[in-house]
């Protein structure tokens, strides 16, 4: 089997699974059709259908000055209509032998177009700890205080910081992951009027949201509407604090 997917394609949209050759053609005229009207670009690529698989990214933060760093790993592999809903650092299924490959490719990838500002390299992950490049983020994403939260470092300011030609004060090694964060997605199914909201509080519990009281959820744009996120010291506590928050 393998995918027909959008080049131009983001949050799910675009992708076709095609599991014979009497498919592919109706999988491609599918998947054209739908990449144009969502990305106004038509075009697509196909590529080998993995399962299963974990879905693992690795945030880069790049200075004009030649400084690439790695800030960890995001594992992503919980999903929904091939949106991610559940996502956390550092990921159970990478240990730090396999963490270091990753982020060496990583590098490679981004010194190779020489790349500047934030930017999250995502992969795919087999059962062998083989790694396929799947795409490249060139922007801030959604799951970004995942790892601010295990890192310390605030991604949004040196997005800003290193747009303005600052350089980076700190290098790999100085780097450490701390912990373990988990990030919720928040998602309407519908539209319509909020006419309570409680936000969920306590420590090192963060709502990342515009969301209030009266406010109109409109039909026009993603579903997300609001981000709930967690950090402990284990990711065993990390789970029953967002289990807690949830249920607030």
């Amino acid at each position: 089997p393998l995918l027909i997917k959008a080049r131009s394609g983001g949050g799910g949209r675009g992708i076709r699974k095609v599991n014979s050759v009497d498919e592919v053609e109706h999988a491609f005229e599918t998947a054209t059709a739908e990449a144009q009207g969502a990305f106004g670009d038509g075009a697509v690529y196909m590529e080998k259908f993995m399962r299963p698989a974990r879905h693992i990214e690795i945030q880069l933060i790049c200075d004009d000055y030649g400084n690439v760093v790695c800030l960890g790993e995001r594992e992503c592999s919980v999903q929904r209509k091939n949106q991610k809903l559940v996502e956390e650092s550092p990921s159970p299924a990478v240990s730090p032998e396999l963490r270091e490959r990753m982020m060496a490719a990583s590098v490679l990838a981004a010194k190779a177009v020489d790349y500047r500002g934030l930017g999250t390299v995502e992969y795919l992950l087999d059962t062998q700890n083989n790694f396929y490049f799947m795409e490249m983020n060139t922007r801030l994403q959604v799951e970004h205080p995942v790892t601010e939260l295990v890192t310390d470092i605030d991604l949004v300011k040196w997005q800003i910081r290193v747009a303005a030609g600052v350089p980076l004060n700190f290098r790999q090694q100085d780097v450490s992951l701390s912990g373990a964060c988990l990030e919720c997605r928040i998602n309407a199914t519908r539209p319509g009027t909020l006419t309570m909201l409680h936000v969920p509080g306590g420590p090192w519990v963060r709502f990342d949201t515009a969301l209030y009281q009266g406010y109109s959820i409109p039909p026009f744009y993603d579903s997300m509407i609001a981000k709930l996120i967690v950090h402990a010291q284990t990711r065993e506590e990390a789970m029953r604090k967002m289990i807690a928050a949830l249920c607030e």
